[in-house]
């Protein structure tokens, strides 16, 4: 499916089913599409994952359900699939500021009205990729499991913490003193950020990497065998994380919808680290690979 008529197309079956049980296996099996492709896609395009969109629109129409009609809080905390009024009444306060009470004596609400999705013409930017192939290899790193809802605050975390912990062994090349700061060393951890959607509908999991040589793999490290593959590869040039986030905005934005050629194949993302001794440098060299199949 066109990736634009598939966003489109996600948010138009929400729409129709706010009211009904929705999940995101729902919405990709509707759309015989990726659930990790879907949610990443989605939140990279409009900087909200599916799940908050949902909870949002229904936060919304049910405050203009107070305000239009004498339904009682119960019944329209129920119709918008909260299990039970107190639920209901945090999550209507957290979002619109007041109670569902004073929501309908006349407090002021905030509106959330739906996606509208489309292409904008952004004047002369350019995206450099090429596409290759290569070979099954095997990574070796240490693992998190990442919220879509907080996705750019939580990588660059994760990677600020293992940065600090093994500074010595990642900034200053010191003799390993243990078997993690050995495998860090040996296997180079830190050159791959890999995105494996396989957990559920809401997280996925992201792997500090490096390419795996062989030896021991310590308590505390994962390791995970990527397929044969053909991937469309993006150059990032720019600061990490800004570069890679500000990338990965014009692929699903921009190359994405206006690619008639390929889609993306499977549920893992890649990004690639030249020297990370040099990630604040103004030059410094990334780059993002997508699995990619033809049309």
């Amino acid at each position: 499916m066109d990736w634009l008529t598939c966003i489109r197309d996600a948010i138009d079956y929400i729409e129709e089913n706010l009211q009904n049980d929705i999940s995101i296996q729902k919405i990709s099996n509707h759309l015989k599409e990726s659930p990790f492709i879907l949610q990443h896609g989605f939140s990279t395009m409009t900087n909200c994952s599916i799940g908050e969109y949902i909870r949002n629109r229904r936060l919304y129409l049910a405050a203009l359900d107070l305000k239009k009609t004498d339904d009682k809080i119960i019944d329209i905390a129920a119709r918008y699939r909260y299990e039970n009024p107190d639920s209901f009444t945090r999550a209507f306060t957290r979002f619109h500021g007041c109670s569902p009470n004073k929501a309908r004596e006349g407090a002021d609400i905030k509106c959330y009205n739906p996606f509208r999705v489309s292409i904008s013409i952004q004047g002369g930017s350019q995206i450099d990729y090429k596409i290759i192939t290569k070979s099954s290899f095997t990574l070796i790193g240490f693992q998190r499991v990442i919220s879509y809802e907080n996705v750019y605050e939580e990588i660059p975390r994760f990677w600020r913490e293992m940065c600090q912990r093994y500074s010595r062994i990642i900034y200053f090349g010191e003799e390993p003193q243990n078997a993690i700061e050995k495998a860090i060393m040996d296997n180079q951890i830190g050159e791959y950020g890999v995105c494996i959607g396989d957990v559920n509908e809401e997280e996925f999991r992201y792997l500090i990497a490096g390419k795996y040589r062989n030896g021991e793999v310590p308590d505390g490290m994962e390791t995970y065998k990527l397929p044969k593959s053909t991937w469309a590869v993006f150059d990032c040039v720019g600061r990490v994380p800004n570069s890679i986030q500000e990338t990965s905005i014009k692929i699903y934005d921009d190359w994405l919808p206006n690619n008639k050629k390929v889609e993306p194949n499977g549920k893992i993302e890649i990004e690639w680290y030249d020297n990370l001794v040099y990630v604040n440098n103004p030059d410094f060299h990334s780059q993002i690979w997508i699995p990619i199949k033809d049309k």
